[in-house]
């Protein structure tokens, strides 16, 4: 963390909007994975954590002025709770069934903002006040947002490694592995399921948050944007499921390479960038983190090898 506080006075300003984003991914990346990775349960309406942290914090701040710290601490205990709400109901369907519910509730929340313009203001989208003496809180700016993301990234990275590595995370991995065997075992599954999707809720709910802030003016179709669950998947998948170094390395990889794409090949980059996901996903299945450690241990760093491996 000291030298990513180090590195930010070394970058421009555009650099810095970068790894801020690069931070913000690792946060969403490890919050898919808890969820995902370590359960088991592959979420696509994860955006609906994000998107509802994000307009409870433009609510309180625009209209019960509320500072931004205290309006982001509930806005990440709101996405948590509601994680738990519908972690009850959802949670006891399995597989596609699951993934298109969750996919269902994000987007059906996304209505309701739409649908709701008193509150959320709707399509047209909701301020929060920055300028000004009687703003909840100053605006904190590039180098502001790129620290506060920082943290976050730290806190959630820590965080995911101390609770997957004790009891919790045994139980969240023998679900993955075989549900009724973890339930013969004396596992609650239905109180660990319900906890990794809470949990990861608040940690997407935290990152909506401050990126609600960052923008200042947010949309329904931005903040439930459901490419947004899409690269945090792909993150995953890349980097490893069911590792805490995976999510992290795939955030910072793919965002890297994207940007640099993008700059170096602007009107095929998308094409570039869905070639190369495409090949680590085939060469690769159980990501970069997974193949290298199992390299290592055999000795054998030929990607086909991997690929007849796990026999695809």
């Amino acid at each position: 963390m000291l030298g990513c506080v180090f590195l930010q006075t070394q970058l421009y300003t555009g650099q810095v909007r970068v790894v801020t984003a690069v931070f913000m991914f690792i946060v969403l990346a490890q919050s898919w994975n808890l969820i995902g990775g370590f359960t088991g349960y592959a979420s696509f309406g994860q955006v609906v954590f994000f998107g509802l942290g994000g307009y409870t914090t433009a609510v309180l701040m625009s209209h019960a002025k509320w500072s931004f710290w205290p309006s982001m601490v509930v806005a990440g205990l709101v996405a948590a709770g509601f994680g738990a709400l519908i972690g009850l109901p959802l949670l006891r369907l399995r597989g596609h069934y699951f993934a298109i519910a969750t996919l269902g509730v994000a987007e059906g929340m996304r209505e309701l903002v739409i649908n709701a313009p008193d509150l959320t203001g709707g399509g047209a989208g909701i301020t929060i006040p920055t300028f000004g003496a009687d703003v909840p809180t100053p605006y904190p700016g590039v180098d502001g947002f790129y620290v506060i993301f920082l943290v976050l990234a730290t806190v959630t990275v820590v965080v995911a490694a101390l609770v997957t590595r004790g009891r919790f995370g045994m139980a969240m991995r023998a679900i993955h592995q075989d549900e009724e065997a973890a339930a013969s075992m004396g596992i609650n599954t239905t109180r660990t399921k319900v906890a990794a999707f809470a949990l990861s809720g608040l940690f997407a709910g935290l990152a909506g948050s401050a990126y609600t802030f960052q923008l200042v003016t947010v949309y329904p179709d931005r903040m439930f944007d459901v490419e947004i669950t899409v690269l945090m998947v792909i993150m995953v998948v890349i980097g490893g499921a069911g590792t805490i170094l995976g999510p992290l390395l795939g955030a910072v990889g793919l965002q890297f390479l994207s940007e640099w794409l993008r700059q170096s090949f602007t009107e095929y980059h998308t094409f570039i960038l869905g070639t190369i996901i495409i090949l680590v996903v085939v060469l690769m299945p159980e990501g970069v983190v997974t193949y290298a450690r199992d390299a290592w241990r055999t000795r054998d760093f030929s990607p086909l090898a991997n690929v007849r491996r796990y026999r695809l």
